[in-house]
């Protein structure tokens, strides 16, 4: 998500406005999960997994969102370390 149109939605993400960014619900959803995956796994509920396959992620997307969790980005983005999202 670069350049002017995305710009918004971008910063949104990266302060953690999942509301600001004007998601769709299915990827809401998948931002929630990959949130309850990377601050409580353990709170993964099979009702949360299946309301994703619901919205249309096939377990294949599902299981690579709670694998690419850890990704962080580069400084050229983030020239201030962990984006607000990301920080503990």
């Amino acid at each position: 998500m670069q350049g002017e149109t995305y710009g918004p939605v971008a910063e949104a993400l990266r302060s953690g406005d999942l509301d600001a960014a004007g998601l769709d619900m299915p990827h809401r959803l998948l931002l929630d999960f990959v949130e309850t995956v990377t601050r409580h796994a353990y709170r993964v509920t099979d009702e949360q997994v299946q309301g994703l396959r619901d919205a249309g992620w096939t377990d294949e997307q599902i299981a690579e969102a709670a694998y690419d969790f850890g990704i962080e980005p580069p400084a050229v983005y983030e020239p201030n370390g962990i984006p607000p999202a990301a920080a503990p």
